[in-house]
């Protein structure tokens, strides 16, 4: 408690400066990955970190706003409004207490920070279990892919008000999203059905489109789209060590199509697209969640490049080894640099993206589990 009254001293001794460079950070204090593999317990103040990456090489970090995050579910469940005035994160579980266990209870909950202040404003209930978030390109609404309820809640967003205006209903688990840069379609990555939902926007309404579903490879998990609208990409998990892939599909025409499977190592999960659409990160988690005597673990994960042009996106040679369980990845606004984040080693791996892939230059020491990243909507 006493770390918890200084963290807040500093906050209000602080000034703080929204931005379009700000990049969220979600911890996750509860959940655990050791020699058994994945645990959970009552739990340590979970909190949201704000990097500033005005200086892309040299990030600073603000103090910690507690509050509930967890790595349950894709780790896109947080995002910046487009102007960076507003931080979303969505809250999946919280610990409940079940035959003397501690276990991973569902949660409905949206939190909204204003990051000119660093204060939390009200909180907006959402569906069960939300995880991926997305904000469209005016910063006037969003959505949240809710896996639990299976659904989508669409988010008004106004200044500082943020509120649930509709769920949209869809067939199977939801986890992911991304909005056209047009607003007129979003794509719901829908885990349990290995297919992404396409959504229609008219007059402000949503409509689930199901002779659109597009076909993915197996556990898909995360989802992002190129700035121009061009492309969609789907990142395939797998499941234990087998077949994960990335789905690459035509996102517009009347109907999209998927027109490419890329071959990608063990366990994708973290990803996250370049503001500039010419390239975008995958992390690889190389089994290092699994129990260490496994077949599948690995002490180690890694980050891959995939390089994106004339309508193609092609995976790189070359990758960049992390620590282990690598979770959040985020662009900085030029394009030219990437964090990726070790939940185990609590780091923040500062990456450099050169012609020839990925660099590592440096990393910063986190005050907890980093379970996800994101940055502004672009």
């Amino acid at each position: 408690m006493r770390a918890w009254m200084l963290a807040a001293g500093l906050l209000l001794a602080t000034p703080a400066y929204a931005g379009v460079n700000d990049i969220l950070i979600g911890m996750d204090e509860t959940s655990f990955f050791d020699a058994a593999g994945q645990g959970y317990h009552a739990g340590g103040p979970d909190a949201l970190l704000v990097l500033d990456a005005t200086d892309p090489a040299h990030p600073k970090l603000r103090p910690p706003i507690p509050m509930h995050n967890s790595v349950f579910g894709p780790p896109v469940n947080l995002q910046i409004t487009p102007d960076g005035r507003l931080g979303l994160a969505a809250s999946a579980v919280n610990p409940v207490l079940k035959d003397g266990n501690w276990d991973p209870g569902t949660d409905n909950v949206l939190h909204v920070v204003d990051l000119s202040t660093m204060a939390r404003l009200p909180d907006v209930t959402v569906g069960d279990q939300p995880q991926g978030i997305a904000i469209a390109r005016d910063g006037s609404w969003g959505l949240v892919a809710n896996r639990g309820s299976k659904d989508v809640s669409v988010l008004a967003i106004g200044g500082t008000d943020v509120r649930e205006t509709q769920r949209v209903p869809l067939d199977g688990s939801a986890v992911a999203v991304a909005i056209a840069p047009d607003g007129a379609r979003a794509f719901v990555v829908e885990n349990g059905e290995n297919e992404v939902a396409v959504l229609a926007r008219k007059d402000g309404a949503l409509s689930y489109e199901s002779a659109l579903d597009i076909p993915t490879g197996f556990n898909p998990y995360n989802i992002a789209l190129t700035p121009d609208g061009r492309l969609g990409l789907v990142v395939n998990n797998g499941v234990h060590g087998h077949n994960a892939s990335i789905t690459v599909f035509d996102a517009t025409g009347p109907h999209p199509r998927v027109i490419d499977t890329l071959a990608i190592g063990d366990g994708p999960e973290g990803f996250a697209m370049a503001p500039d659409g010419k390239s975008a990160v995958v992390l690889l988690l190389h089994g290092s969640t699994s129990a260490h005597d496994d077949w599948s673990y690995h002490p180690n994960g890694g980050a891959v490049l995939l390089r994106i042009a004339n309508g193609r996106a092609r995976v790189m040679p070359g990758e960049v080894k992390l620590g282990a369980v690598p979770e959040g990845v985020a662009y900085t606004r030029d394009s030219r640099h990437v964090y990726a984040a070790d939940f185990n080693g609590k780091l923040l791996h500062i990456l450099q993206v050169t012609p020839k892939g990925l660099k590592q230059r440096g990393t910063l020491a986190l005050p907890g589990h980093p379970a996800s990243m994101r940055g502004p909507a672009f």
